[in-house]
């Protein structure tokens, strides 16, 4: 039997197949530096004071590469712990959740935004969060307190109604009775001193077992997840024009 010879063009399509094989790697590396957008739900119990603020706050990220999405006036603690539950399901970001993530959505965050104050099952929806891997922005006795750290520590036992009056001593432009919202966009210029008292604070209630207890905030945490996320996306080259710009 003569030997086989392979046709002269097999070693031709050889040739183009192991180049593709060779190029891969460099569309592989150009895909994975490419920096996914970041998403954050928020859902929140206010209808005012609440999305002004964190509409300023959004003011300040690259807008092709962080959305900022404010549900306002959803309900009380649990009301809210439930809509972000839901909602965090149909999106596939609960820890219950069977759908699997691309790689886009793996970066998204849902938070539940709420206060203390007089409430009924207010340690029921921070555990509902917990369960499902909700973020919780919640504050006692009220968000009003958030907004007071930007401008001076505080760290004494006090009403909602206390700290609204407060508030509209350091802060003029708000008023709790006529619905007016502070220069928000002027208080996020010190949100970096506001996460730090606002963690002073937290280690000092959990220094003394009441980690929930009377004043407390946890927006912070939010504020500095969405900073940090700006921050990177900048870092990694977004160009895009500043939300609501």
């Amino acid at each position: 039997m003569g030997r086989y010879r392979f046709p002269a063009r097999f070693p031709l399509l050889v040739r183009r197949s192991s180049g593709r094989r060779r190029s891969a790697p460099d569309l592989n590396r150009r895909r994975s530096q490419r920096e996914p957008k970041r998403r954050f739900i928020l859902f929140c119990e206010g209808k005012n004071t609440e999305p002004a603020y964190f509409d300023a706050v959004k003011r300040t990220c690259v807008d092709a590469l962080i959305e900022v999405e404010i549900v306002p006036a959803v309900g009380v603690p649990y009301t809210i712990a439930e809509r972000a539950r839901e909602r965090a399901r149909s999106e596939g970001l609960a820890q219950s959740s069977r759908r699997r993530l691309n790689s886009f959505e793996e970066t998204d965050q849902v938070w539940a935004v709420f206060d203390r104050d007089e409430h009924p099952r207010f340690n029921d929806a921070v555990m509902l969060c917990n369960q499902v891997g909700i973020h919780v922005a919640r504050s006692n006795p009220c968000f009003e307190l958030w907004l007071i750290l930007h401008e001076q520590d505080h760290d004494r036992h006090e009403t909602c109604q206390a700290l609204q009056k407060l508030l509209e001593q350091i802060r003029p432009d708000y008023s709790r009775k006529h619905g007016k919202v502070p220069d928000c966009d002027d208080l996020v210029t010190r949100v970096a001193q506001a996460e730090q008292r606002a963690e002073a604070q937290l280690t000092r209630r959990k220094d003394s077992g009441h980690p929930l207890g009377n004043p407390s905030t946890t927006v912070g945490h939010l504020t500095y997840q969405i900073r940090e996320a700006n921050s990177l996306a900048t870092r990694h080259g977004g160009d895009g024009q500043r939300s609501g710009s």
